[in-house]
Order: structure tokens, then sequence, then C-alpha cells
């Protein structure tokens, strides 16, 4: 990949991200991305096709919405397993709708196009990285949705900037309203309980509090992420159960309490059991091989 010099590099932040994808995209060995593993084999885009001929065909084939799914789906988990190249792919393929965002939003703005062009393109990174869940369909508007917000944010904050002369002069309280509740708390006390298995505390943190996206997690864990979504929907059920009963806002009973602790040990026997079920097969293969 050849970058431009220094001297030559955009200043504007979607110029920067659209030359790295230029220059990604280029001879000698540009990011190609084959269609027949997205899972429309008979597409009429099939094939292995360099990404700014993908881009240029989907642009072309608006209502192509399986094709397009379908590589975006696949774009979006490169971009969170496989490296900063297929996050500035991904970048470079949502490209024309992120300038046309940007032009939309700069019309009549007093402030810098730049910091339009930056919120624009956090939005999109953002919910690149963690917010757009792959099981839903049109992952690709989710991802234009969230970049149009992030952009409309801050042309609707501009005008809401109130001078230091006049700040004693606005009607109601002006103290910062207090957050309800801490579910991190809550969690904490989940696991204390044996509600929550303590592997899993800082993957349910993740995935349900910090919204982080739940396939690099899975991978760290060694799982896919259907095994973690159904891991955290049981945690989910749980929870909810606990709740309900005013087990994690109360005071658990010693019955309660002692239930919930051999639920826990049942749970991590289970998982254990299976882990060794597989031992053995691995030491056959291991052992035959020698």
């Amino acid at each position: 990949m050849s970058l431009p010099a220094a001297t030559d590099w955009p200043t504007s932040p979607l110029a920067a991200a659209d030359a790295a994808f230029t220059a990604l995209t280029g001879e000698p060995a540009p990011l190609t991305l084959d269609l027949d593993t997205c899972g429309v084999p008979d597409a009429s885009g099939s094939g292995v096709m360099t990404l700014p001929a993908l881009r240029d065909w989907l642009l072309r084939h608006p209502q192509a919405y399986a094709l397009r799914d379908s590589v975006w789906r696949e774009l979006i988990r490169r971009a969170r397993l496989d490296g900063p190249a297929w996050v500035i792919a991904a970048v470079g393929m949502a490209m024309p709708a992120l300038r046309r965002y940007a032009g939309q939003l700069c019309a009549g703005y007093d402030g810098d196009p730049d910091d339009i062009d930056a919120e624009i393109l956090t939005g999109f990174l953002t919910a690149l990285r963690d917010r757009v869940d792959l099981t839903r369909d049109a992952p690709y508007a989710a991802l234009c949705r969230a970049a149009w917000r992030a952009g409309h944010r801050l042309r609707l904050q501009a005008g809401e900037y109130t001078s230091i002369a006049n700040v004693d002069h606005l009607p109601g309280p002006r103290t910062p309203k207090v957050p309800y509740g801490h579910p991190d708390v809550l969690v904490r006390r989940a696991v204390g309980l044996g509600i929550l298995d303590p592997d899993d505390e800082q993957p349910y943190i993740d995935v349900r509090l910090a919204r982080r996206a739940i396939e690099p997690i899975a991978a760290g864990l060694g799982i896919t992420a259907d095994a973690l979504r159904m891991r955290l929907g049981r945690i989910d059920t749980r929870i909810a159960d606990a709740l309900h009963r005013g087990l994690l806002t109360g005071t658990a009973s010693p019955h309660a309490a002692a239930t919930l602790a051999a639920q826990a040990e049942h749970r991590a026997a289970t998982r254990a059991g299976r882990a060794t079920t597989s031992r053995p097969h691995l030491v056959c293969e291991a052992g035959a091989a020698a």
C-alpha cells in the first residue's frame, strides 16, 4: 500500500479516509472480496472483486438488497476481527453516503466543515466497531444512520450554545440530572449471589452494558458468537427473574441464596463436563498420531 506524502495528506477526515482507501485498494495488491463467501453465490456480482469495483457495482444496483447485506456483514465482521485495513475498507465502501451526509449537514453551517466530517466518521466507526448487530437486516443502513445522527447532533448543538452573560436568565434548574440506578453494581451483586458466573461477568458487561460487538468477545473466549448470544440470553433470564423476586435490590433469604449457589455449582459442573468429554477425543487423536 502506497500512502500519499505527508505534505499531500488531506486535512478533512473524510478526504483522508478516502485517500487511505484508494491507497489500500490500488495496484499492485488491491484489497479484494470473494462474493462467493458472502452467502449469495448466485448473485450477478459474484466472484472475486476489488473493493472499488464492488462499491461501484452496488451503487449501480441499489435494489440488490440480499447481496448488499451479505457484503456488509462480511465487511463488518472483518473490520472487527481482521485488523485496521478492513476498518479503512469499510469506511471507503461507505464513502459515497458519508460524503453526501457531510454535504447536506454542512449547508448553512457556520463552523468548520471538518468538524462535521469528524463527527460523521466517528459515528460510523463507533457503530462499525460495536453497535451494529450482524444478526439483523440492513447492517449498512444501520451504519449510515449512526453516521448521520452523529453529524446531525453537532449541527443541533451549534444552535444550543448560551453565552455566559445570559446563563443566569435561563428558566428552570441547571443541576445535572443524576442517572437512575447502577447496572454495574447489580451485575457485581449477581455474581456474588451465583446468578452470573464469574467467567461470564466481563463478557456480560462488555456486550450488555458497554454495547461492545459480540464477535471479538466470543473469539477471545474461544466460542462462536451464536454460542455467546445463547449464554447471555440465559443470563438475561436469570437476572430478570432475580430482579422480579427482589434478590438484586433487596436482601436474599438464606434459602434463596443456597438455591442460587446450588444452581451455580450445577452450571459449573455441566460446563466442566462438556470440556472433559471433548478432551478424551483429543487425547485419542494425539495418541493415534504418535
